[in-house]
């Protein structure tokens, strides 16, 4: 029996030991976070210090496409790079950001704008593309995709360009894939509103954006000549320009404009501006957007609510699912035919960035809000909400297949409490994160794994929602690498690229089944760099 005792107690260590090792990405990143410090690499712009910074970055943002080239003119890349770049004409610059920024134009930029995101999908609508999908990985730049695409290979196979390793690296989409990079820098930032008159105090804020190739780098992965520009560290006033937020970045991808960071579809002003979903929602497309993180965060909200403040959630939801809201009080915006999402569990007594109408209770999707829109109540979605018990996957796609076959819209809403986000996925696909910046670690519940759908169940249940129409567009945010990057940690960071790279090769699954090449665009981009920055690639490996 002892013997016995003892052989059960070698083969457990043993099997830790073995756990432990296949983990390493985990133990490179608790360690990190412990001695504070990494050789391997670093948040910021002090090598000695891992955690030196935990925000964004005025970093250029790759971006991948799929059923663009040869597409024509205004959807093909080639409209906006190189010789046609915007950062070239000092008379484009003016029209995107109202003026001129300093130490901007660039006779040599290979690199175009963000806002030309918004033109591709634009030009793809009047090309009659049926089936278009925005697919933005919050704070994923250049070097987040490396790091997975290291870690999922187990080799540094690239030092620059588009990469391989992930799905959306090397998938070809029958040849018709491009990869370029663009300027996220807002309009400017510092604005000041007042979300219950949904007005700007300050138009132009503290400071204004723009892009110095010299100090910040030709292209994602050239480093420019000052490590803490890119940070607005360490440089004079007028030779500083502002890095972006998730709203401000997204309502440049969805609604064409440069903005003030908080904003959501609203002009530097603070006018509301029509986003690419109500085009298309006005020529008979269907309209959606999921995420893996609150309904109504930046992103998501970015594809259809106008807010003069992004944290301004209940109302913003209120605009995504056809509700009065503070900024369409009289006349309800038609609303998306899809919206999922997470921020169930999240219940606040007050939020005053919500400003005075805040009702105590869900932050996101108030509880008379979930109500009216329901089908059961005389609404016109159906929806899918957290249950205990309840395998949230098979739910979403029961209520998805529902949906479908009726012609409605479809609501998801699911979460874990207080985290607000879907559980995070780490590298080596479990979800058990490890110490971040906050040097805390998120610990879930069996519960919360099995009743919650992931990103890619999210996405194949819009897709089957939405695909009982003839055209549609689908926004789909991996809002999680942002999360974990803003965190300063790497382990939970090539998880949720990862996670968004499995729901990317849900979409282009369907397209090879359902549509073409012809018919279809998947665009597939960040909104916004992080400061990581990897000096010892091969720990990556594992070797």
């Amino acid at each position: 029996m002892q013997r016995a005792v003892f052989l059960t107690a070698v083969l457990v260590l043993a099997t830790q030991s073995a756990i432990v090792a296949e983990d390493y990405v985990r133990a490179l990143q608790t360690k990190a976070i412990e001695d504070g410090k990494a050789a391997w690499g670093h948040w910021g712009a002090e090598p000695d210090n891992y955690i030196a910074w935990g925000t964004h970055s005025n970093r250029l943002i790759p971006v991948y496409t799929f059923g663009t080239l040869g597409a024509g003119d205004g959807i093909d890349l080639t409209s906006y790079q190189g010789a046609k770049s915007p950062y070239r004409s000092a008379t484009a610059l003016q029209r995107i950001y109202g003026r001129t920024p300093t130490h901007t134009l660039n006779p040599q930029a290979e690199y175009f704008d963000q806002t030309n995101v918004f033109d591709i999908q634009k030009a793809a609508l009047a090309a009659g593309k049926k089936h278009i999908f925005l697919v933005i990985f919050d704070g994923m730049d250049w070097q987040s995709t490396r790091n997975a695409a290291i870690y999922k290979s187990k080799k540094v196979a690239y030092d620059s360009g588009r990469g391989t390793g992930l799905h959306f690296q090397d998938y070809t989409a029958n040849g018709t894939t491009q990869f370029g990079f663009f300027c996220t820098s807002p309009h400017n930032e510092g604005t000041k509103v007042d979300v219950d008159a949904q007005t700007v105090e300050n138009p132009g804020g503290k400071a204004f954006g723009g892009y110095n190739v010299e100090l910040g780098g030709p292209a994602p992965w050239s480093p420019g000549t000052d490590i803490k520009y890119l940070i607005t560290k360490n440089q004079p006033a007028d030779m500083q320009h502002a890095y972006t937020d998730s709203s401000c970045s997204a309502s440049s991808m969805t609604a064409g404009i440069k903005s003030y960071n908080g904003a959501v579809n609203v002009d530097a002003q603070g006018l509301p501006v029509p986003t690419i979903a109500h085009l298309a929602q006005q020529q008979g497309y269907g309209v959606g957007a999921i995420s893996s993180v609150p309904i109504s965060h930046a992103t998501p909200a970015c594809a259809y609510a106008h807010n003069v403040d992004r944290d301004d959630y209940q109302d913003l939801t209120r605009d995504m699912l056809g509700l009065k809201s503070i900024s369409h009080p009289e006349t309800p915006l038609p609303g998306l035919d899809v919206v999922i999402g997470t921020g169930d569990g999240d219940e606040r007594d007050k939020d005053a960035g919500q400003g005075k109408n805040f009702v105590p209770g869900n932050a996101y999707l108030t509880a008379e809000d979930l109500k009216a829109v329901d089908v059961t109540h005389g609404g016109k979605y159906v929806t899918s909400v957290r249950k205990a018990g309840v395998q949230g996957a098979v739910a979403l796609q029961q209520a998805a297949e529902v949906a479908g076959q009726n012609k409605q819209r479809l609501l998801g809403f699911y979460g874990v409490g207080k985290t607000k986000h879907l559980p995070f996925r780490t590298a080596d696909g479990d979800y058990q994160p490890t110490l971040g910046r906050s040097k805390k670690a998120e610990t879930y519940t069996p519960a919360d794994l099995t009743e919650n759908p992931n990103l890619a169940d999210m996405t194949r249940a819009a897709i089957t929602a939405l695909s009982s129409r003839e055209r549609f567009w689908l926004m789909v945010e991996p809002g999680d690498v942002d999360w974990a990057n803003h965190d300063d940690n790497l382990d939970s960071s090539i998880g949720a690229v990862l996670s968004g790279d499995e729901a990317v090769k849900v979409i282009t699954d369907w397209v090879e089944k359902h549509s073409n090449w012809k018919d279809a665009l998947v665009i597939v981009t960040a909104d916004h760099g992080h400061y990581f920055h990897l000096t010892q690639p091969e720990v990556l490996t594992g070797k």
